[in-house]
C-alpha cells in the first residue's frame, strides 16, 4: 500500500510501499494493512511501527496528528512531530515525567491541571517508547 508520513520538520515515507503499519489512536490501537476500511483517525502519543515490503520494521514515535485510511488503500499519516525512536533519550523522557506531575500537585486552576495531564499522558509515552 502507497504510504505517506511527515511531521512538520521531517518526510519520512512519501507514497512508499509498506505491508502493515501499526499506531496509536484515541479509538485504540490499530494494524493498518492493504485493502483496509476507509477511515479518519486521531493520533494518541505513541509509537508508530511501520513494517516495509522487505519485512524491515521501523519505529518512529509521534506526538500527535491524524491517519487517513483512502478508498484507494493509500494512507497518510501527519503529526506535529515525531521521530526515529533511536532519537528518544530516555533519562529525558523520565525527568520531563517528573517535573510534569511536580506540576500537576502544584496546578491551582482546571488549565493548569489540564497542561500538566497532557504533559504527563506525551512524557509516559515517550518513557515507554524509549525503553
Amino acid at each position: 500500500m502507497a504510504f505517506t508520513f511527515a511531521s512538520s520538520a521531517e518526510s519520512f515515507y512519501d507514497k512508499a510501499s509498506v505491508k502493515q503499519i501499526d499506531l496509536a489512536t484515541f479509538s485504540g490501537n490499530i494494524g493498518i494493512l492493504p485493502e483496509h476500511v476507509p477511515m479518519l483517525a486521531v493520533l494518541k502519543p505513541g509509537l508508530i511501527e511501520v513494517i516495509e515490503d522487505n519485512d524491515v520494521r521501523k519505529k518512529f514515535f509521534a506526538s500527535s496528528g491524524t491517519v487517513t485510511v483512502n478508498d484507494d488503500s493509500s494512507v497518510q499519516i501527519l503529526c506535529e512531530e515525531a521521530c526515529p525512536i533511536e532519537s528518544l533519550d530516555a533519562a529525558a523522557a523520565k525527568d520531563g515525567l517528573s517535573k510534569a506531575h511536580t506540576s500537576l500537585a502544584a496546578a491551582s486552576s482546571e488549565a493548569e491541571k489540564a497542561e500538566a495531564q497532557i504533559a504527563i499522558d506525551a512524557f509516559e509515552a515517550l518513557a515507554k517508547a524509549a525503553e
